[in-house]
């Protein structure tokens, strides 16, 4: 165990953790020169699209007479439960700060995550090779963060190399080595993933024991006995090598086929023994939900499918079956955040080539009734009558916007405006400060964070966290196509919004909806009474084209004509509403 060294990166997005984990890898020699590609270890071709990392990867590297496990984490906020799962498996943490931008909101909230776990923390700064860099700047926002020494600060530029070697070495004599516990099997699943040739594949950070090809073991949340078929480690490739020992980290393979049984977060013992549980996780809960449906009924069971396979490589997702006269069976799955819901969404078109339709995003309300019970209304259209409810909850977030100093007025001015309660400010610099409020998530859930950047100039962050559940005033808005309710769009809105949000969406789908043969109705109703309403006209065929000369009448009579027909067709014609339509309503105005 001596010569192990576990660790992550952690940093705020577009910081730069993939670039620097690609030159340690180069550099290690861990992966060939000529098989190397940018962001190698983002596995996915959506992770290397959007220049950000969705999933925790390891990694094992050579170094110095060390063994050197690197696990890459995401750096958005909507992926902060995977770097916890991260950090739960290591020793160290490099705190990767970008020159130009300095420490930002997820930095710190990813930080003292790494502190929770006690780990060993080496600062770096990153990019110092560009023009705009300001290391000085940006070591003493780390000095007064940390309370560390200046020469303790590493400088890199992960993109040429400049600096990679000392941080390696440094890891190798800084990071402690695992520690021994227990001479019984305990082992982490801090993660698991599909393989269609393979089945599910568990990844895993043996805390004490050790574990064999063709060894018995169980997992003790579920008490389910099963024999190690392949065990190995990552360099980022599996590399099958029949046994893992204290302190490594590295996959497994069982016969476990139910996905349900390879939890993330539970403890694999020896079934010889009864071995206590590791510390696990802390449940979490989700913050944003929708449903999914497949555009064809008959891919339900296709859909349900690729729902348990992503399932299992995503622990915070939660899933349930739904049903809706309108949209047929589907699932109303919990997210993290609105990114998490769509990379989740592009993921299931992409890696499974489904169509879907995704309902407007809610958030979860509790509502409290007339006769004293409880229930949490995470689906708009159920949302009971109003006469039968004594009060509902929305969940509230604590924010913290990470700013320079002179967009502190106008980025006060817009939260307020959002519902935002100002609790404190606090200055990291003579520059910089943080602004702290509690909002309602419902506020936050879109285009909330792309406003920040917009009235900020691209500078604020932000960072949330779960605060409680606080009364307010709802109500549920249907939106009507043609007369016809449209179930996917009901959304529930602020009593006092109803009228501006109503119009909004009206707008928008006046926008984005194709014209048919007669005029389209577009309706905002809240309990039948008609809060917003616009007409989008008919496609008008030139029937007069024909006529040449003649009396004036018989072009009237024509129209006229023309005109019946359209009122017939608008009485019992159908409008099909594409998945754009769905998407627009998500985008509020600024």
């Amino acid at each position: 165990m001596e010569d192990i060294r576990n660790f992550c990166i952690i940093a705020h997005i577009d910081h730069g953790k993939s670039t620097l984990a690609d030159r340690m890898l180069e550099i290690t020699g861990t992966v060939e020169k000529r098989k190397m590609k940018a962001q190698l270890l983002d596995q996915m071709e959506l992770e290397r699209e959007r220049g950000i990392t969705i999933k925790l990867q390891p990694a094992r590297m050579d170094w110095a007479g060390k063994i050197l496990n690197l696990i890459d984490t995401p750096g958005h906020v909507d992926f902060s439960y995977e770097v916890s799962r991260s950090l739960a498996a290591v020793e160290g943490a490099i705190l990767l700060v970008d020159a130009t931008q300095g420490i930002e909101a997820q930095t710190l909230a990813n930080l003292y995550l790494a502190l929770d776990q006690d780990l060993d923390i080496i600062p770096v700064i990153n990019k110092i090779d560009l023009p705009a860099a300001d290391v000085e700047k940006v070591s003493k926002e780390i000095i007064n963060l940390l309370g560390c020494q200046q020469e303790e600060i590493l400088m890199v530029s992960a993109k040429t190399g400049q600096g990679v070697e000392e941080v390696l070495n440094v890891i190798a004599d800084r990071i402690k080595a695992p520690i021994k516990k227990s001479d019984d099997l305990q082992a982490l699943v801090f993660d698991s993933t599909y393989d269609e040739f393979k089945g599910v594949v568990i990844y895993t950070r043996i805390f004490s024991g050790e574990i064999k090809k063709g060894d018995k073991i169980k997992f003790v949340a579920t008490d389910e006995p099963t024999e190690v078929l392949d065990i190995g480690y990552f360099k980022p490739h599996w590399v099958s090598s029949g046994h893992l020992k204290d302190g490594e980290i590295g996959y497994l393979i069982t016969g476990v086929k139910d996905l349900e049984k390879a939890q993330v977060g539970d403890t694999i013992i020896s079934v010889k023994k009864q071995t206590p549980a590791l510390p696990g996780y802390k449940e979490i809960k989700p913050m944003v939900y929708a449903g999914i449906f497949p555009q064809e009924g008959s891919e339900y069971q296709k859909l349900r499918e690729a729902i348990l396979k992503l399932k299992l490589s995503d622990a915070s997702l939660v899933f349930e079956p739904a049903s809706s006269p309108a949209l047929g069976f589907g699932f109303r799955c919990g997210f993290l955040g609105l990114l998490h819901l769509e990379i989740f969404q592009e993921r299931l078109s992409r890696e499974f080539n489904l169509e879907l339709i995704v309902t407007t995003p809610t958030v979860a309300y509790n509502i409290y009734f007339n006769k004293g019970d409880m229930e949490v209304l995470t689906t708009p259209s159920e949302m009971p009558e109003v006469t039968k409810i004594e009060r509902t909850e929305e969940p509230y977030m604590h924010i913290e916007v990470l700013t320079p100093k002179e967009y502190m007025g106008p980025l006060m001015e817009y939260i307020i405006s959002q519902r935002g309660i100002a609790k404190d400010n606090e200055y990291i610099d003579d520059n910089r400060m943080i602004l702290r409020f509690d909002i309602p998530l419902a506020s936050i859930l879109v285009d909330f964070y792309d406003n920040l950047k917009s009235i900020s100039s691209g500078y604020a962050s932000l960072n949330y966290d779960f605060a409680d559940y606080r009364k307010c005033e709802i109500v549920k808005m249907d939106i009507l196509v043609a007369e016809d309710i449209v179930e996917a769009l009901t959304s529930i809105v602020y009593k006092d919004e109803v009228h501006k949000v109503g119009k909004r969406i009206i707008n928008k789908l006046k926008e984005v909806l194709p014209r048919q043969q007669f005029v389209i109705k577009l309706q905002a109703a809240v309990g039948g009474k008609v809060m917003a309403g616009e007409k989008l006209s008919a496609l008008r065929k030139d029937v007069t084209a024909k006529l040449y000369g003649g009396d004036v009448t018989r072009k009237r009579k024509l129209l006229e004509k023309q005109k019946k027909g359209k009122k017939r067709m608008a009485q019992s014609g159908r409008v099909e509403i594409p998945q754009e339509a769905y998407l627009a309503v998500l985008k509020r105005d600024s």
